[in-house]
């Protein structure tokens, strides 16, 4: 077997070790903090100093290294790279969870009442920009590196390029202005943000795209195809269809994983929340983690996530990420098997809310698209493997964040010991944080066909996601025994599951409009409480038209959202830290200016 990048003991000792190299040119700077070690440039410059500084830019993709404290502090849940505060928390999937008086920064992210003083803002800005560096003092110290090859070098150069177009990438979509500084410029990262820096992410993605291998050795590593893949979704986000369009028509046609497995989905839809099915045919890339790797920590264990768990549940903590009912209102079909684009909410999935775990409950029995029961913990349907989710006993405060509980994030009892960590107050997981899966390629070509006319060819992209969700493999289905879950599944289904295709010549008859509302529910659908509904409904301009709608169906029902509200020319992006700005002045003039709004 391949083995993982960034997964022992030792590779998490060297990612401590990168980020402490050279941290003397920026300590003043955006991350404010001080070196933590005394290495030079000599140091490292061998093959075997490049090879590591290179795996502590990729240890910083988790969100959590170096140790947290290092960056000034801040919870591990507020950089996550998962993105489920501000992605989909923001944008509708899920509710904070909890209770009022836990965590009130999210709070103020759920109802778009955040300002620059929010610290998760600042703690996220730092943890990227912690990436930005170790790329940065990788790229500078590569040129002079010695007992490398040309052909060597420029791997490693194209993997590092690679790392900081994301880390930039997650920076555009949250903060859009975002000063641009790159290995030419580390010893003053002071640089001011009034540039779209756009050009640089694709001048990034570009050359990664153009220099990395197909294959590669370590199935974390990034490949042609996942640069190709992050160069196609910059281009998606800028609105540039007709390039986009030519990247996917080769990425669907000839894409493979690292290890040189063509893109494919899975016939499960659920195999790409197990750990024991990750890095499969869908990963174009993907975080790897891991549990129990040896530290004695769960930092490489989706650390972002441990909050994340059933409250008062075999997962010990902490009941926070509760799906919205706007979202699982979503997954309901009609009789033919096709969603409600418009009015899904006045076709509401029937739920245990206000009913105590001993008042009876029978769970809705019209029909349901089958991918809400691999998303969503609900009454009376199996929660993987650990029995049937009993409702209220699982739910910290019903009436303020709702019925249900999280399902993606959340590991299998039978191998627990396996990818379970319990290294911390809450849980760990072993679970991959794949930042792009082969479906969101599929959508992103399927809307970017949509916005050039080929509509058919859009169908023919959705059609393939949703035939997979039709596929019988990822129904959930009943326990042998509820009684005894570990025993087994039966071959009844839990629900009432129908979905299918759209016809043929559906997108074409309903027009652009159409085709486009089919699309954008079906990201809904699929990459739900994956952290990317607010950036979606962002970049399609409909985020004050969606987000108004749903805080006023979805207030009705908790009280999590008093007060909620979107202010156009505001919330579209998360305001500039408050702390970046004060630390930006350079000769007495700040180099950072605010976003509109704030």
């Amino acid at each position: 077997m391949k083995r993982n990048l960034i997964k022992s003991k030792y590779i998490f000792i060297i990612s401590v070790v990168a980020a402490g190299l050279l941290l003397d040119a920026c300590s003043k700077s955006f991350l404010e903090r001080a070196p933590l070690g005394t290495l030079t440039a000599g140091d490292v410059s061998s093959k075997d100093g490049i090879a590591a500084l290179l795996i502590g830019v990729y240890a910083a993709l988790d969100g959590q290294a170096p140790a947290q404290t290092a960056i000034g502090g801040g919870n591990p849940w507020e950089a996550t790279p998962t993105n489920w505060i501000y992605g989909s928390v923001a944008g509708g999937d899920a509710h904070k969870g909890s209770d009022a008086s836990d965590q009130p920064p999210v709070s103020q992210i759920a109802t778009g009442q955040f300002d620059p003083s929010n610290g998760f803002f600042n703690t996220k800005w730092k943890v990227l920009f912690d990436g930005i560096v170790r790329a940065n003092n990788l790229l500078a110290l590569l040129p002079n590196a010695t007992g490398m090859t040309a052909a060597e070098k420029s791997q490693v150069k194209a993997e590092a390029r690679f790392l900081r177009g994301h880390f930039y990438f997650e920076l555009k979509k949250m903060f859009d202005k975002v000063p641009w500084v790159d290995e030419t410029m580390i010893v003053d990262y002071k640089q001011p943000n009034n540039v779209d820096i756009w050009p640089k992410i694709e001048a990034d993605f570009q050359f990664a795209t153009d220099s990395l291998a197909e294959l590669q050795s370590q199935v974390g590593r990034a490949n042609k195809w996942a640069g190709m893949s992050y160069l196609a979704k910059a281009y998606v986000y800028e609105k540039k269809y007709a390039a986009a369009k030519l990247l996917f028509d080769v990425i669907i046609t000839s894409g493979k994983t690292p290890l040189g497995v063509k893109y494919a989905l899975t016939a499960r839809f659920e195999d790409n929340f197990d750990s024991d099915k990750k890095n499969n045919s869908e990963s174009v890339f993907a975080i790897q983690m891991s549990a129990n790797n040896g530290t004695g920590q769960i930092a490489g264990s989706n650390q972002g996530e441990m909050l994340n768990f059933p409250y008062n549940s075999p997962f010990g903590c902490c009941g926070f990420y509760q799906p919205t009912q706007d979202l699982v209102n979503s997954y309901r079909t009609d009789a033919a098997g096709l969603p409600y684009l418009d009015d899904f909410n006045d076709h509401a999935v029937k739920s245990d809310m206000k009913l105590l775990s001993t008042d009876p409950f029978t769970p809705d029995t019209d029909p349901i698209d089958p991918r809400l029961d691999w998303t969503v913990g609900r009454r009376g349907i199996p929660y993987l493997d650990w029995g049937n989710h009993p409702g209220q006993t699982w739910i910290r405060d019903q009436t303020y964040a709702g019925p249900y509980g999280p399902k993606k994030n959340v590991y299998w009892q039978f191998n627990q010991d396996k990818y379970k960590d319990a290294n911390s107050w809450a849980p760990g997981s072993a679970i991959n944080v794949v930042l792009i899966r082969y479906a969101d390629v599929l959508l992103m070509a399927a809307e970017t066909e949509a916005e050039l006319g080929n509509l058919d060819v859009a169908q023919g992209y959705v059609n393939q996601v949703r035939i997979r969700a039709g596929n019988p493999a990822t129904k959930v289905y009943k326990y042998i025994n509820d009684a005894t879950p570990m025993a087994g599944f039966s071959t009844t289904p839990a629900a009432n599951y129908v979905v299918n295709p759209y016809p043929a010549g559906a997108f074409t008859g309903g027009g652009k409009a159409y085709a486009l509302k089919a699309i954008y529910h079906e990201r809904k659908l699929e990459l739900a409480m994956e952290g990317q509904r607010f950036f979606d409904i962002v970049r399609w301009g409909i985020a004050s038209t969606v987000l108004t709608s749903f805080y006023t169906y979805e207030s009705k029902i908790t009280t999590d959202l008093a007060g909620a509200k979107f202010v156009v020319d505001r919330n579209e992006h998360y305001p500039i830290p408050q702390r970046q700005i004060d630390l930006s002045f350079k000769n007495g003039v700040k180099t950072l200016d605010q976003n509109k709004g704030y």
